[in-house]
């Protein structure tokens, strides 16, 4: 595998792993593939003039589709209208500026971390996206039931979930658990990044709701929605009967 990886030229190379589809059971909802098919032609259209206009503190991976999630981010929170959309991990706002950009009137992004944004020189974020309330940071570990409880009420409200975490193999999962444990009345969308890092391919192959692989149209590292209340008739076996 390492000497496919040195003679594959790219900027940037990761591990992965090629596991087959007749034997993962969980399908995606008639929902989610309308969903996708709609967000990745209008992925397409989007641009970011508030991103342009900002001085660069990384490269401008925004600018990048496919191939990278923030046209595809902006575009799913733009068709489902969403007025309450969480964030799970922050870090230099990219991609909560990206959602920012596509909600509509009245429409807020709450991203979780537990570092706070100006504590990053590499931040997008400035003091001023914080004043009217469209963009809000919590310091909380909402992965851990007791972290969770004081926001249950908001994500009680969100219609968008976005998970950015740390790709460590434990937290997304602890966060799947958690969110499992409430009751999520907006039948939310819920978008994983990162899904066929090693370390989070077990995590999305395991996960027992109607989901879908959308990774063409979003991160090269993986892309998968879910649709997390949806009820999805799982895959018939491909056995002689």
């Amino acid at each position: 595998m390492e000497q496919a990886l040195l003679r594959t030229p790219a900027r940037h190379k990761l591990e992965s792993i090629i596991l087959s589809s007749d034997d993962e059971v969980w399908q995606p909802t008639r929902r989610l593939v309308d969903l996708a098919i709609r967000a990745a032609s209008r992925a397409a259209d989007i641009s970011f003039p508030d991103l342009d206009s900002r001085k660069a503190k990384e490269p401008r991976w925004y600018r990048t589709w496919p191939g990278e999630h923030y046209r595809l981010l902006a575009a799913l929170v733009a068709d489902l209208e969403a007025l309450t959309v969480i964030e799970i991990g922050t870090w230099t706002g990219m991609g909560t500026l990206s959602i920012a950009s596509a909600l509509p009137p009245g429409g807020r992004v709450v991203t979780f971390d537990i570092v706070p944004w100006n504590s990053l020189k590499r931040s997008w974020f400035r003091q001023a996206d914080f004043a009217d309330g469209r963009i809000v940071q919590h310091l909380a570990d909402v992965t851990k039931p007791e972290g969770m409880e004081p926001y249950r009420s908001l994500f009680a409200e969100a219609d968008f979930i976005f998970i950015d975490a740390p790709k460590d193999g434990v937290t997304e999962q602890n966060f799947i658990d958690t969110l499992g444990a409430l009751t999520l009345p907006k039948n939310p969308i819920v978008m994983f990044d990162d899904t066929r890092v090693l370390n989070m391919i077990h995590i999305w192959r395991q996960l027992k709701r109607p989901k879908l692989d959308i990774t063409s149209f979003g991160h090269w590292s993986g892309t998968g929605l879910v649709d997390w209340n949806g009820k999805a008739g799982t895959r018939k076996s491909l056995a002689a009967e």
